[in-house]
């Protein structure tokens, strides 16, 4: 049932790809689906490509085996949104084509931004691809549990590998079209399956609130080899140290307003109201998701016991259920589930392949000249499938047992440090240059990587670990921040950059001239009596 349920839904996207592959005509239609997409259709693929494996799987299984210390992950995702809302979302659209390294390069040097803007983009994309690729694995491994061979690291491999190869198949050929409306199935799924879950745990506990967490504080578990009851509403059964999960909050705060694959959903809409209005939708919507994870991760810890899920946390969700409803709603779920991890890697690789595209091949290596016709796009595709190859070759040397949530903890971290910096001093600092764009991209992206490598997740393992925390986004953000601030002192004045900013403004604001195709609107005089009133007022 949970194969039938799967191909169903793979059976959909593919038709939904077939046909988009047929308006995939030009640049604009690949990489930013025309334009064309309304403000509740973004918001729902916004919520798509947000509500990831890690959420579903990850947040379910942190909060099932560490209680309150997980649903800081809920929380941290949610209240990220009002950041893109209030800062990004509406520069992003107005001052960019199809990449965040668009804004970046409006008023600085293009070719070193784009060629560091894209490396940030890649690193990042990858990060989040691996947790999604994990859970994969590790869901088809419980969804086939009868089968000996799919509990082998064979079957580990080959489960991540058909996932990354359906992942490969949607952005090649249907581009950003296909993946919109991948996702937005994948939301209006996931919430189903989420309210389902929701109530049936509900119904176990009467409808009561009050038995439900009366419940959740009294769980027994297993801590060195005693039964002991515990409170799942305290914190600090996975964080001990509060600096801890300070740094945690911080990097999901943050972070949001850094991830590639979010940020060029607003690329796909006709205007600036209809970027605010997507964000709006989307915060409804994810909203009321990560609310209801709190539900099903505290109900998996009371119904089922943390003992029983330590093992394989990430399966929590799928297991609860299991339990709940019998192999039918479980099939439901693990579909639901495979559906999530597809459309949030599609998003993933579409918006890695067309920041290599664009900003690397067309306009690092081939100066911005306009390349070969139909180039821009073919380069895309082929980073898509080495892309999706990396991905797949790092989950599989992973494993199945590290948390998907907590590995997107990273890739927020990384995201907050590196490509925030940059793009809120470029939109809101008139002397901001060039220098301070690479120091704060590189610096916010080295400091990151770097502190992950030394800390207890890393290499040297938690008794070499040089850096305490997991989670480096208390330290390598004001480092990124920092390193900007340094970097645009160093370099002095840029001319350029400065004369740039009052048109930068204007369009990032306003919406004015942001359908032009280069900055001669405002020094030609070519624009309107409103233009002109608004040019006064930035002035």
């Amino acid at each position: 049932m949970s194969i039938a349920f799967f191909l169903l839904f793979v059976m959909a996207t593919l038709v939904i790809t077939f046909f988009s592959a047929k308006k995939n005509t030009g640049s604009s239609a690949y990489f930013a689906a025309g334009r064309s997409i309304t403000a509740w259709q973004n918001g729902l693929a916004v919520a798509g490509d947000y509500m990831s494996a890690a959420s579903f799987l990850g947040i379910a299984g942190i909060i099932a085996c560490f209680g309150f210390d997980g649903f800081l992950y809920s929380v941290g995702f949610l209240v990220a949104y009002l950041t893109v809302l209030f800062v990004v979302a509406e520069p992003l659209r107005n001052s960019g084509k199809y990449t965040m390294a668009d804004v970046l390069a409006f008023r600085l040097k293009a070719r070193p931004v784009r060629a560091i803007a894209s490396l940030s983009t890649l690193t990042v994309s990858l990060f989040y691809m691996i947790a999604q690729m994990v859970g994969a694995g590790g869901l088809i491994r419980t969804l086939l549990h009868d089968v000996a061979f799919m509990q082998t690291t064979a079957g580990y491999n080959l489960s991540v590998c058909g996932v990354g190869v359906m992942m490969i198949i949607y952005v090649v050929f249907g581009g950003m079209l296909a993946t919109t409306w991948v996702q937005i199935i994948k939301a209006i799924l996931l919430i189903s399956g989420s309210v389902m879950l929701s109530v049936m745990v509900m119904h176990k506990f009467d409808y009561s609130f009050h038995a439900f967490f009366t419940a959740v504080s009294e769980i027994k578990s297993t801590v060195d080899g005693k039964e002991v009851v515990r409170n799942f509403l305290d914190p600090g059964m996975k964080y001990k140290n509060p600096w801890e999960m300070l740094s945690l909050g911080i990097a999901l705060l943050f972070g949001t307003a850094g991830l590639p694959h979010i940020l060029i959903r607003f690329y796909t809409v006709p205007d600036a109201k209809t970027a605010r209005g997507s964000v709006v939708w989307a915060m409804w919507i994810i909203g009321a998701f990560y609310i209801l994870t709190s539900f099903f991760g505290f109900g998996a810890a009371a119904l089922l016991g943390p003992d029983q899920l330590i093992a394989n946390q990430n399966m929590s969700a799928p297991q609860l259920s299991l339990f709940l409803g019998g192999p039918l709603f479980f099939a439901f779920i693990c579909a639901v589930a495979f559906a999530t991890i597809l459309a949030v890697v599609a998003g993933l690789t579409i918006s890695a392949s067309t920041s290599f595209a664009h900003d690397f091949y067309s306009n690092v290596i081939h100066h911005g000249r306009e390349p070969q016709q139909g180039a821009e796009i073919r380069v895309a595709r082929i980073t898509a499938f080495v892309v999706g190859g990396l991905s797949i070759l790092l989950a599989i040397l992973l494993g199945p047992k590290v948390n998907v949530a907590f590995l997107v903890g990273l890739a927020f971290a990384v995201a907050a440090s590196a490509n925030l910096p940059a793009i809120i001093f470029s939109v809101f600092w008139r002397g901001f240059n060039t220098t301070g764009a690479l120091c704060g991209l590189g610096g916010g992206l080295v400091s990151a990587i770097g502190l992950i490598m030394i800390s207890p997740v890393g290499f040297l393992g938690k008794e070499g670990a040089i850096f305490p925390l997991e989670n480096p986004g208390i330290v390598s953000i004001p480092v990124g921040f920092l390193c900007a601030i340094i970097g645009t002192l160093i370099g002095g004045r840029e001319h350029t950059a400065e004369e740039k900013f009052d048109e930068l403004a204007v369009r990032s604001h306003t919406g004015l001239g942001a359908e032009k195709a280069s900055s001669h609107w405002w020094r030609s005089g070519r624009f309107s009596a409103a233009d002109s009133t608004h040019r006064r007022v930035i002035s």
